[in-house]
């Protein structure tokens, strides 16, 4: 048996403890382990759940990489037709990593009812649409049926259809203007079929989903031409290399005047990426913040039980226990109190993310985060390494207070005890 193991855990499991001074500074020592890894689990979870559902968010309506006409301008309605006669289309074979590509177009236009108008972008979708990225935020009814003739179905946002009284089975009205000046606006007549709300209040309030072919109609488009193509792919975090191989693969070689321009939702969306970033750096102060405070309460919590135990010490000296052994028998006890520390950390922190992910008691303001509730990325394998890395960070902070067992003398420690 190893002796040091040995004798910390009759240290851990004396009844003497229960009844001493040492014993609270031991629960505060345990408590802001278990604290702090409450706080870290939390916030690494719910940092990285905003950001994995925010870009979820704007993927389902943009997809990750979008190819275009270099023509195109910069609104949200394509004037610039781009033919599907394209090596890259209907699957695109030329870079790894590419998970769906679809065909869209979209019209700026105008929504009317008896109740009010809104500005709406009608964004057309084809058959080759992948509806499991919006299926997610429909709440109410169902898709359109696109892969029929041409239909007047659509669905519309929860916001739109709150703030115009429409609900599933209404039709309404929606004008779109000609791109000749001096003519009469299109008018199509739409059934909703359906309502989503994605909670991301920039597409909510703008966004109907319908058949392309009514945008192709109305620009005299080809059967074969439209406005862009939305690219998937499978690990976002190379989502700017997969652009750039994207963009390669997606030129004309054969005719330099047929370019087209590729973006990513990352530099189309600037602004809400860099404000993603952000909370990279908070969490990483949090992290920093969280183990300080765990190691100075273990520091302290291991000087006390070393100032408790000096005779223990003296008597261990004076029979022939090196430094080395002494001080691994206050690094084992120490360990019991982090790894307890670390049960109840885990227990609360994990248990707190499952009501939230399953509940959704906290709610927040999408103006201002673009989600109504918090999520939560319940990734186990981020929880195990910040349960690794604050065992390693108190152990080797750990090693300097044990230190002072070196500087007992046995003969003065068990003199004055």
């Amino acid at each position: 048996m190893n002796l040091e193991f040995f004798i910390a855990d009759r240290l851990i499991r004396t009844k003497e403890r229960k009844s001493n001074i040492s014993m609270p500074i031991i629960n505060i020592a345990i408590a802001a382990i278990a604290i702090g890894l409450i706080m870290m689990i939390v916030s690494v979870a719910t940092g990285m759940g905003l950001q994995q559902k925010i870009r979820q968010k704007i993927s389902a309506f943009n997809g990750h990489i979008i190819i275009s006409n270099f023509n195109d301008n910069q609104s949200q309605a394509s004037l610039e037709p781009v033919s599907t006669n394209q090596d890259f289309y209907p699957k695109f074979k030329g870079v790894d990593g590419i998970k769906h590509i679809q065909a869209v177009a979209s019209k700026a236009g105008i929504i009317r009812t008896e109740k009010g108008f809104e500005g709406i972008v009608f964004k057309g979708v084809g058959a080759d649409y992948d509806w499991d990225n919006l299926n997610e935020y429909l709440v109410e009814g169902r898709v359109p049926n696109l892969k029929s003739e041409l239909n007047n179905e659509i669905i519309i946002s929860e916001y739109l259809a709150n703030r115009l009284e429409l609900k599933v089975g209404s039709k309404c009205n929606t004008f779109f203007m000609k791109e000749v000046e001096n003519q009469l606006p299109n008018l199509r007549s739409f059934k909703i079929v359906g309502i989503y709300n994605s909670g991301f209040q920039e597409f909510d309030a703008t966004y109907i989903v319908g058949d392309i072919r009514h945008i192709q109609r109305m620009n005299k488009w080809l059967p074969t031409q439209v406005g862009s193509f939305e690219v998937f792919i499978d690990d976002f975090t190379k989502i700017e290399a997969k652009g750039a191989e994207v963009y390669s693969n997606s030129q004309n070689k054969e005719d330099a005047t047929k370019t087209l321009d590729t973006q990513t939702i990352s530099s189309k969306y600037f602004y809400i990426f860099e404000w993603l970033k952000l909370f990279d750096f908070n969490i990483a102060v949090i992290l920093i913040i969280m183990i300080v405070v765990s190691t100075i309460n273990m520091v302290v919590a291991l000087l006390v039980l070393i100032l408790e135990r000096t005779q223990m010490i003296g008597i261990l000296k004076s029979l022939g226990a090196s430094n080395w052994s002494v001080r691994k028998i206050f690094l084992y006890n120490a360990a019991h109190l982090i790894v307890k520390g670390l049960l109840w950390g885990n227990s609360i922190g994990i248990g707190l993310l499952l009501i939230q992910k399953y509940f959704g008691i906290v709610k927040l303001n999408p103006e201002n985060y673009y989600v109504n509730v918090a999520p939560v990325d319940l990734n186990l394998w981020y929880i195990l390494l910040l349960n690794i890395g604050t065992v390693v960070v108190c152990f080797l902070v750990l090693l300097i207070p044990s230190y002072v067992i070196t500087k007992i003398s046995p003969v003065k420690a068990i003199k004055f005890s």
